[in-house]
């Protein structure tokens, strides 16, 4: 009896949990505008919600199906260059479309050109197909600067999202209007991507990423396969434009840009593309390092390309890998054995962090900052970049915090392997008894 009602009891439990999850999503995106009530907040807030739309949307080329693109801004951008000529269209009273639904056209428009070229792109895999989507990226970023009656030459397209009558008091002027219409779209569009991975398809992309050999022995078009996500993922970006377009109200050609591609691929990989919502953290840290990042530093890409290769090195799965990780461990018990190492390897980190940062900083002042003097302050403390000591301490602080982050690193690489194999003495227990 007990064999019998176990499975529906585990079923049972994972569908509550499932329930909780998406309920914590919903109320986020609900309350989030409450909390962080500022005109800029809100406006973060919102493309963030689009970040993560168009992140998840190309993870299920990359992470899903093992398809490494580089121009997957070419579907959000030419979705959001449909969505504002619809929007235009519907402002002058030759298309009756309601802007709530705008959105909806620039996912059609999204989904037409990854008819039109993933058709071609998807004939290949592997390093072929990088290259021909990187092609195709480089086209139509061509393309945006030559053909300004759709494009709308370098000055873009504009609009005005204020169109009719308020239904409700709703006209979409204010930012939180257009925040609550992106998270609408947010949430429906994570949970449709989420479902995706459940069915056929998404399964059977999964093996076609693994195996794909032996998916074409059983009787699957490989090619096939993969154009069809594609053509759902490239619908999902142009949601994601779309929104983007009602947001910004102008889009222009660095939409489609290989600066925006990269984007895409830089904070999906950070954040994790080996699980779901692994490119919801990278869409997060994608604004963030954009808005705010940009606005305390001039170096900060070179902050994001150390950040990029740091994780490569340490992290390669990501930070959602990292959480995985330590989940399982703390599932075990064994979380708590590595909380010293933990402390140390955030500690050493840090401090070479700290020195790198104070060089960069340095070097940044001296070629473009010295008519303001030579004086810079970092971190709290005041340096004078053409002071040797100043040069010295930080080289100091960054090779002792690289030497010391080498050392904890190693002692924890020994900790987390006893930990491992504690774990698989335990499962091994369990499954014996």
């Amino acid at each position: 009896m007990l064999q019998r009602f176990t499975p529906r009891a585990e079923r049972h439990t994972f569908n509550l949990t499932r329930w909780l999850v998406w309920g914590g999503f919903a109320l986020i995106l609900l309350l989030a505008p409450r909390v962080f009530s500022s005109n800029l907040a809100v406006n973060l807030l919102s493309q963030i919600g689009i970040a993560m739309v168009v992140c998840l949307s190309y993870n299920m080329l990359l992470g899903q199906g093992g398809m490494l693109s580089f121009g997957h801004a070419v579907y959000s951008g030419l979705g959001a260059y449909t969505a504002m000529h619809a929007l235009n269209a519907a402002s002058s009273g030759t298309w009756a479309i309601p802007v709530s639904l705008v959105p909806v056209v620039g996912g059609l428009g999204g989904l037409f050109f990854a008819v039109l070229f993933g058709f071609v792109t998807t004939r290949k895999s592997g390093t072929t197909f990088a290259m021909i989507t990187l092609g195709l990226a480089e086209l139509v970023f061509a393309m945006s600067l030559m053909f300004s009656e759709f494009f709308g030459g370098e000055a873009g397209v504009a609009g005005n999202r204020v169109v009719g009558q308020a239904v409700w008091g709703i006209t979409y002027g204010p930012a939180v209007q257009v925040y609550y219409l992106t998270a609408a779209y947010t949430f429906v569009c994570v949970a449709l991507m989420y479902a995706f991975t459940r069915t056929p398809l998404g399964r059977m992309l999964n093996a076609v990423r693994d195996n794909p050999e032996r998916v074409a022995f059983i009787g699957y078009n490989t090619q096939y396969v993969r154009y069809f996500s594609f053509i759902i993922a490239g619908f999902f970006a142009g949601v994601a434009g779309g929104l983007a377009s009602l947001n910004f109200e102008i889009v222009t050609a660095e939409v489609v840009g290989a600066g925006r591609s990269g984007a895409y691929l830089l904070f999906t990989f950070l954040g994790g593309a080996s699980a779901f919502f692994g490119p919801i953290i990278g869409a997060v840290l994608m604004v963030l390092a954009h808005v705010l990042l940009s606005e305390f530093t001039k170096a900060w890409l070179l902050y994001l390309g150390l950040t990029f290769l740091f994780m490569v090195m340490y992290a390669p799965g990501g930070i959602a890998s990292l959480i995985m990780k330590n989940l399982r461990m703390a599932s075990f018990g064994q979380l708590r054995m590595l909380w010293v190492a933990y402390v140390g390897l955030g500690v050493t980190a840090l401090l070479g962090a700290i020195g790198a940062a104070a060089m960069i900083e340095m070097v940044y002042h001296l070629q473009l900052n010295m008519s303001q003097g030579h004086a810079l302050r970092f971190a709290g403390v005041m340096f004078d970049v053409t002071s040797g000591e100043s040069w010295f301490g930080a080289v100091f602080v960054f090779l002792t915090g690289v030497g010391l982050f080498e050392t904890a690193r190693r002692q924890f690489m020994r900790d987390w392997g006893v930990s491992q194999a504690v774990i698989e003495k335990e499962i091994k227990k369990r499954e014996a008894q």
